[in-house]
């Protein structure tokens, strides 16, 4: 069970968050089919139980990093819908400074570590993150999501080994939503426990049901304790599911409406709404209120984005390397 408490703030809070994050994915799959954003586009409809059980339990100083479908993580982060958006445009005023868009979101202040578009690539990052936490002494912990379908990169491996080793600050995340891209589960692996491959390393690893805030909370809790005090990494697996599909250029067509039907009953938006109706937590006037909040701060980041300038062509040199003066940077 957590030691961090569920309140009837902890269920408004994730309310909000979810509806945000739901909110700003549907606006951004519209804004893709208006060709206003480019490139690749992967919603995370859906899955927002993740992050929100997540997020009532790290503090601001850990970190967080993840794979291409991102959006939702760097919200979650408390990374502003503007630059969000603005980075979805291709605009300066990103928070990759434009340079990144829809895979690629940074922020240092919020200690988001990044979308990454390597299949695993993220997963050794997030152990040498870990590792920095604990070399320099820190109570931090960093968060290492991935989907399905990383899991099979040997990195992931390698990886787990070393963080197990070392007795590294991280907690690794698999978001199983079934299918890496359109490939399901069931037809890469005879091992459909994915949880299970950390058992191979002596690492506490467990399934969780990733369509219940609540069970998200309490496994993420439980393994971020763990890591904070010195005990090493966990593995979960939870277990989600995407409503759109793996991109916005994919129909899903390798799956059954009525799979999808049965997850779209298990939303986890809906129920979080109706655990704090059922407690009495909130009447249909703070849900208005919310509802209105959220829709405004995606509007506003909309026109925020539509107006922010593109960088400039200079900028193609910049952030490239650390040293400013490199010099075998050439035109």
């Amino acid at each position: 069970m957590s030691s961090t408490p569920i309140t009837k703030e902890t269920y408004l809070e994730w309310y909000k968050s979810i509806l945000l994050m739901r909110k700003f994915e549907e606006k951004s799959g519209q804004l893709y089919g208006q060709q206003k954003i480019r490139g690749f586009c992967h919603l995370y409809i859906g899955q927002e139980a993740v992050m929100a059980g997540t997020m009532s339990v790290i503090k601001p100083e850990d970190s967080i990093i993840t794979a291409y479908r991102d959006h939702a993580h760097a919200l979650a982060k408390g990374v502003s819908a503007n630059a969000c958006m603005a980075e979805m445009f291709g605009k300066s005023t990103g928070c990759s400074k434009g340079k990144g868009g829809s895979m690629h979101f940074f922020s240092k202040e919020h200690k988001m570590m990044g979308g990454h578009g390597i299949v695993g690539g993220q997963i050794p990052l997030g152990a040498g993150i870990a590792f920095a936490e604990k070399y320099l002494g820190t109570n931090n912990v960093n968060i290492c999501y991935m989907g399905d379908g990383a899991v099979r990169q040997g990195a992931f491996n390698e990886t787990l080994n070393m963080a197990m080793t070392w007795q590294l600050p991280v907690v690794f995340v698999c978001e199983n939503n079934g299918y890496a891209m359109g490939t399901s589960v069931e037809r890469t692996t005879n091992m459909l426990d994915i949880y299970k491959m950390g058992h191979g390393f002596d690492m506490p690893s467990s399934a969780v049901d990733g369509m219940d805030v609540v069970a998200v909370h309490n496994a993420m809790d439980e393994a971020v304790q763990r890591a904070r005090s010195g005990e090493g990494p966990t593995f979960l697996e939870i277990r989600t599911y995407r409503y759109k599909g793996h991109s916005m250029s994919d129909p899903a067509k390798y799956r059954t409406k009525d799979e999808l039907q049965e997850y779209k009953g298990r939303d986890p938006l809906l129920s979080t709404k109706a655990a704090i109706v059922e407690n009495n937590y909130a009447d249909e006037a703070w849900f208005a209120e919310a509802d209105a909040e959220v829709k405004k701060i995606v509007e506003d980041a909309v026109k925020f984005a539509e107006e922010s300038p593109y960088p400039d062509a200079s900028e193609i040199y910049k952030d490239i390397y650390v040293q400013e003066d490199y010099p075998f940077i050439m035109d």
